[in-house]
């Protein structure tokens, strides 16, 4: 079949973005589909182009906001129109963060009629909203570090509420972008200054010291956990995206009932969020044993070097299989619905 990958993007994951639509839109060829990789900034993607961003990789700091903000974000009657694509069965979204993660494509692709991908408007939207998400899960109880929403709040306030070190990082946004541990006063008006540079609301979050997990979603099925062992203090952007910087251990080497309990708050997680078809789930477990839920990851990583292939590896799932079965779920939903308007 057709299927139209959408990359790229003018949010400060953009580099993350084009690197997993590349590998995305090579595995999909290999699993014997006809693909057209578009860049929603710039069009569609020669093959060449396509082949530079496979070769590329990802820079150890994310683009300025400078870079990002000479970027136009295609308009995406003419992307979806576009003769290479208007055929497409389905459009995977291989988009990080900003408008292609937080529900604003979702909602324009689904107001037009096409299936897409992931999670729906909804869902994206809940996800990507740090705040929202934390409230969310504390009513579901589950577990989530304690925490404090920004604007308003002073860095003072803060560490008198949660106490140093603690945990900064963008209301809204992945890739452990802006994600600082701040030991100090300094150090917290820092992360706070960088984060304010972005226009973003800042979460305080209490700093839980133990061992990173994290719980990929395929359908309704929780794959192997994962264990994240971070060379810096904590798993940031340069750890998730530079060679040697982490070791990501699939499946890992915990009791059966701790990966039992895990992934039975992951799949709680991505339904009280309202997720759909994939998502990777995110944990910490303290020095006491207790388990704490970070975020929920609605469009994950990609590449096939990412967590959540890693984990469908685990699970005997090849990557061009993963990215075949994340599109016939759009497929089957798109199915349901029609057989549904049809009863």
């Amino acid at each position: 079949m057709r299927i139209a990958v959408l990359m790229g993007g003018n949010s400060d994951e953009r580099e993350v973005s084009l690197s997993s639509g590349a590998q995305v839109a090579a595995a999909l060829r290999q699993a014997g589909h006809d693909v057209v990789a578009v860049d929603t900034t710039g069009g569609v993607l020669s093959r060449d182009e396509e082949q530079k961003l496979l070769e590329s990789g990802v820079d150890s700091r994310p683009p300025s906001k400078h870079a990002l903000n000479l970027l136009q974000t295609g308009d995406t009657t003419q992307l979806t129109d576009a003769a290479e694509v208007r055929d497409a069965a389905v459009f995977f979204l291989a988009l990080h963060g900003g408008q292609g993660e937080d529900g604003t494509l979702q909602s324009l692709l689904q107001m037009a009629g096409l299936t897409y991908t992931g999670s729906g408007p909804k869902g994206c939207m809940l996800a990507m909203d740090k705040d929202l998400t934390k409230r969310l899960l504390r009513d579901a109880g589950i577990p989530t570090p304690d925490w404090i929403r920004g604007p308003g709040t002073t860095a003072e306030e803060a560490v008198a509420r949660l106490g140093l070190p603690m945990i900064v990082k963008a209301s809204q946004g992945g890739s452990s972008l802006r994600l600082r541990l701040a030991h100090d006063m300094q150090e917290l008006r820092d992360a706070v200054e960088e984060a304010n540079g972005y226009d973003d609301d800042v979460i305080f979050e209490s700093f839980v010291r133990g061992r990173e997990f994290t719980v990929g979603i395929l359908g309704e099925e929780a794959l192997p956990v994962g264990e994240i062992i971070p060379e810096n203090e904590i798993f940031d952007y340069e750890c998730k995206y530079q060679p040697g910087m982490a070791a990501e251990i699939f499946p890992a080497d915990i009791p059966d009932e701790l990966a039992g309990r895990l992934k039975e708050l992951a799949l709680r997680t991505h339904r009280v969020l309202r997720l759909q078809d994939f998502s990777r789930v995110d944990f910490l477990v303290g020095e006491d044993g207790g388990i704490w839920c970070l975020e929920a990851n609605n469009l994950p990583g990609m590449t096939a070097h990412s967590l959540l292939p890693k984990a469908a590896k685990a699970a005997g799932i090849t990557f061009p299989e993963l990215c075949e079965r994340i599109a016939r779920l759009a497929l089957e939903r798109r199915e349901q619905r029609s057989a549904a308007r049809g009863s």
